[in-house]
């Protein structure tokens, strides 16, 4: 029986499923025996360990199109898988149809390899297409980029569209550090250093008020928001979102402002947005959450009109991904990466320094 597993493992196939109006969509079908000796294990984690090239993402996509079975039955999200079952996954392809066009945006490139590359993602420029921006992103980006080197990453293999994998994402107008994956053992490797939390992930942000304590620890699911569409919210609920951890430190008191650090256990959407507003400190000139306008300070106009010139040097939210880190997955090399703060930042920053010396000076 302790080699069942080993047997059914190795079960896989492509089929090619087409509907009535003759559309063709690939799958790629696994049949899995469960060891005699497994542990009680939930199944994505379960899937991630066992099927290599696999992604959390496209198992949670599988279980939510009830394609992942036992013994016949959907499974749920929180499905446990236990000794000698027998699972039935089928995940959908990538077709040619979501093909990214190539455009040429430049990329900073702080180091490329066979496997990975680490970029320098800009404000304002959006990681992956979707509604209402199909072009002008990353992935346009990068698609252009290996076309480019003769590297055939971006182009059809046996029906199905492949490219370089996003491992994560920061927002549109977030800056600092990504890592791309180029090869299916790094997309694996690096997709599970993510989901078992080991990835070093450090942000520098800029928060309205004083954080009472000088660190803190944030936790509270994030889901969407329940009016707002368009914002993430904390909830206690536990069956609500997904578990979200943020661990802070303040770096500079400014009066009405404070510089932060923040290290990321988990990667949630808009996840340092959200919880520094769950607790009172929205990010400076997050326009999605509000700190766009004035949330700590006088009432005169000319300080007024001091935030909003601080605005216009910091045009969108203060947060910059500033250092991260991971195991490369060929060599298991440890590798570091830092990317300075913004030099606008650090204009913005400098402007309140200046305005909290003046603060002094009148105490004095």
């Amino acid at each position: 029986m302790a080699n069942r597993s080993k047997t059914a493992f190795s079960s896989k196939k492509k089929v090619e499923v087409t509907d009535d109006n003759g559309v063709s969509e690939f799958y790629e079908e696994r049949r899995i025996i469960v060891d005699k000796g497994q542990r009680p294990l939930r199944i994505d984690k379960f899937l991630m360990d066992k099927i290599d090239n696999m992604t959390r993402n496209r198992i949670q996509k599988a279980i939510q199109h009830g394609t992942v079975l036992d013994d016949g039955r959907t499974v749920k999200a929180n499905f446990k898988v236990l000794p000698e079952q027998e699972i039935n996954v089928k995940i959908p392809r990538a077709s040619i149809a979501d093909r990214i066009i190539p455009e040429d945006i430049p990329l900073d490139i702080r180091y490329e390899d066979e496997d990975l590359m680490v970029i320098y993602k800009p404000a304002g420029l959006v990681v992956h297409p979707g509604y209402g921006n199909p072009r002008g992103t990353l992935l346009n980006a990068l698609a252009y980029y290996f076309g480019d080197t003769g590297d055939n990453l971006m182009e059809e293999t046996e029906g199905y569209y492949d490219r370089p994998w996003l491992i994560h994402r920061i927002d549109k107008d977030t800056t600092g550090l990504m890592v791309i994956a180029k090869s299916e053992l790094a997309m694996n490797h690096l997709s599970k250093q993510f989901f078992n939390r080991t990835i070093h992930r450090r942000y520098t942000a800029l928060v309205w008020g004083e954080p009472w304590d000088n660190e803190g620890t944030v936790i509270g699911n994030i889901a969407r928001h329940q009016t707002n569409r368009m914002q993430m919210a904390v909830y206690d609920d536990d069956s609500i979102g997904k578990h979200a951890v943020t661990h802070y430190k303040v770096l500079e008191r400014l009066y009405y402002v404070s510089l932060i650090e923040c290290k990321l256990e988990t990667g949630r959407t808009h996840q340092i947005r959200v919880h520094m507003k769950h607790i009172g400190h929205t990010l400076f000139n997050d326009a999605r959450y509000g700190g766009d306008r004035v949330l700590k300070g006088t009432v005169f106009t000319k300080y007024k009109r001091f935030v909003e010139n601080c605005f216009e040097i910091l045009p969108h939210q203060a947060l910059h991904a500033k250092e991260l880190g991971f195991i490369h997955p060929r060599t298991g090399e440890k590798m570091f990466f830092d990317a300075p703060t913004p030099d606008y930042f650090i204009a913005c920053l400098e402007r309140w320094r200046t305005y909290v010396e003046g603060r002094k000076s009148l105490l004095e």
